[in-house]
């Protein structure tokens, strides 16, 4: 039993948008702001004392990318790698639980000694997700339908999992959309967050950073309203329920 909150972790310099995601994240995990509390961490480091203080994280998306050669990587990614490495080790040492998303899982990926490349990225708006028989028999995913919608819009990816992860869902264009290494590390490829609403306000925020060609906004906006995206949602609560304040 604990009373600690979740922490969600923030890592978008543009801060309406990181601001929009939080809420999509405690609104997605039905908790309110004393269950999940917020840390941007473009502007401040993690603490020293922060896997004490929160029960578990929960980590956003960023326009960073793993694979930016490291002479173009500011000291504030730099920065932000580190942390969330950090994160990730806690996790692994089961000091804490993590749920790393989208830019997360290539840290995470990296961490492990895995590749993560150009190879595998997918276009903006909804994906088709196929929850592989591992999955199925695991404690957050093996309540979800077995293939479901979520949305995704990333420049990198995995094609297989590091060694010593559990592959949990998968798809065509980007293999690895989500694993687990011990009980206590999770990330997902694809958001899990977002409405569909809440993700065309994000596209218009990212309509010029190369994600899509920017003509074809209203199209893919379309697209992303249209598309049913409620079970990656469920995959946030049933996180709370495991490792947030009770």
């Amino acid at each position: 039993m604990t009373s600690a909150p979740l922490l969600y972790v923030g890592v978008r310099p543009q801060r309406d948008a990181a601001t929009a995601e939080y809420e999509s994240f405690r609104s997605a995990a039905r908790l309110d702001a004393t269950a999940i509390a917020r840390l941007d961490l473009v502007d401040e480091p993690l603490s020293s004392d922060v896997f004490d203080r929160c029960s578990g994280f929960v980590i956003g998306g960023s326009p960073f990318n793993v694979t930016d050669p490291e002479s173009t990587k500011t000291a504030v990614q730099r920065r932000v790698e580190a942390d969330l490495t950090r994160i990730a080790e806690a996790a692994l040492t089961r000091r804490t639980a993590a749920l790393f998303t989208c830019y997360g899982i290539g840290i995470v990926t990296r961490l492990l000694g895995a590749e993560v490349s150009r190879a595998y990225p997918e276009d903006t708006g909804p994906t088709d997700i196929t929850v592989t028989e591992a999955g199925q028999s695991d404690p957050l995913f093996g309540g979800l339908a077995t293939r479901f919608a979520a949305l995704t819009a990333h420049k990198e990816g995995a094609g297989f999992v590091p060694p010593s992860a559990e592959l949990l869902a998968t798809n065509d264009a980007c293999p690895v959309q989500a694993y687990r290494v011990g009980d206590r590390l999770y990330a997902t490829q694809f958001h899990p967050e977002p409405t569909a609403t809440a993700f065309t306000a994000r596209m218009a925020v990212y309509r010029d950073d190369g994600y899509f060609d920017s003509s074809d906004f209203d199209a893919i906006a379309a697209r992303v309203l249209a598309a049913s995206v409620t079970e990656p949602t469920r995959l946030l609560r049933a996180f709370a329920r495991e490792f947030g304040p009770h």
